[in-house]
């Protein structure tokens, strides 16, 4: 038990050290970033939004950090969570550390005059994260924190368990939907984006709404 808290404290310093590495990597090349630094961009790729470079370099990752931490100390203290499939909670541990290094890859690249296809790697970044997500959603044991937390599911570990395959083919198809923006048109970028973030997180909690009047019924 004490060599696997040990190693658990280990796993959350490393993983927020690298959310934090983007602030150190901006401390290096400070003199060659510009004052004014570009931290948001809309669906066609142009810059729209624009932070200091103090907010950037530090605020930006502490921000995540943060989230990093509320994130951890959420399910540790989830009273649900004990017994939690450890793949998971490595999941938990690992997605703001990812992250912080692409936004900050991308915020970094475009701030120092190089051409980035925003795109391309939003796209990317967010595909990749349903499908993983989707991969581990039907794994995810009930808990308060993770996965679809509706009260139906909670009542009922069948209920949960069924609402969550269902969830985890939805990610992973939300996911493909958003990987396959890449190839289309400018104009249908934001609506797949959209279906592949609405159709993912609303139908899995119809789905066991009506799974919790069938068993009502009975």
């Amino acid at each position: 038990m004490k060599n696997n808290m040990k190693q658990n404290k280990w796993k959350i310093l490393i993983s927020a050290g690298i959310i934090l590495l983007p602030a150190l990597f901006g401390l290096v090349i400070w003199n060659r970033l510009p004052e004014q630094m570009p931290t948001h961009w809309n669906m066609a790729g142009e810059v729209d939004g624009w932070s200091s470079k103090t907010f950037t370099v530090f605020g930006l990752p502490g921000i995540l950090l943060g989230a990093h931490l509320a994130c951890i100390l959420g399910t540790r203290t989830d009273p649900k969570n004990k017994d939690q499939n450890r793949k998971v909670m490595g999941m938990v541990l690992w997605l703001c550390p990812v992250i912080s290094l692409v936004v900050s890859g991308m915020t970094y690249g475009a701030a120092l005059g190089m051409e980035m296809n925003v795109k391309l790697q939003a796209s990317v970044l967010m595909g990749a994260m349903f499908i993983i997500i989707g991969n581990y959603l039907p794994k995810t044991k009930q808990n308060y924190t993770i996965g679809i937390k509706v009260p139906w599911a909670l009542h009922s570990e069948e209920n949960w368990d069924r609402t969550h395959r269902l969830a985890g083919r939805l990610w992973v198809a939300g996911g493909i939907l958003m990987l396959a923006t890449v190839f289309l048109p400018q104009d249908w970028t934001w609506p797949v984006m959209l279906v592949g973030l609405v159709v993912p997180t609303i139908l899995p909690m119809g789905y066991s709404y009506l799974l919790y009047r069938k068993e009502t019924r009975k």
